[in-house]
């Protein structure tokens, strides 16, 4: 009888994939999903400085595929600048809707949550790599 399982490699007994799971396309889809709802997000805090929705710029878009695609340390990067971006989204329009559900004016503090999000986004956005760049390399 074989001893070993179809999860480990023949004749080592380890795990193939022991350490940082890679949930490969799984994980570009929930940073997708993250990166639209972040955008879904501003636009109401726009909304609430009294701004007008601005378009989505495909560079901006297709960030989240781009990211997969390059993989290695700028994917890690902009998984965990997404998360924290995240981390001050979600306070801070919460904030916003309760300053705003008791009748205050909360154009300034979204202004600012608007602007500081858009300084985060560009440094993510500095992940892509330049455009001539050799082919991206995965698993770096």
């Amino acid at each position: 009888m074989n001893a070993h399982t179809s999860f480990s490699q023949p004749g080592t007994g380890v795990l193939p994939t022991s350490g940082r799971p890679e949930f490969g396309q799984a994980s570009a889809s929930a940073m997708s999903m993250k990166w639209s709802a972040l955008h879904d997000a501003v636009s109401v805090v726009g909304m609430l400085a009294g701004m007008a929705a601005e378009a989505m710029r495909p560079e901006v878009r297709n960030f989240p595929a781009v990211m997969r695609d390059v993989g290695g340390w700028r994917r890690d990067a902009a998984e965990r600048g997404i998360d924290d971006l995240s981390a001050i989204m979600e306070p801070g329009l919460a904030a916003l809707m309760a300053v705003n559900a008791r009748g205050a004016n909360p154009a300034v503090p979204a202004l600012a949550l608007w602007q500081e999000f858009h300084a985060a986004r560009s440094a993510l956005l500095a992940l892509v790599p330049p455009p001539g760049s050799p082919a991206p390399r995965r698993f770096m």
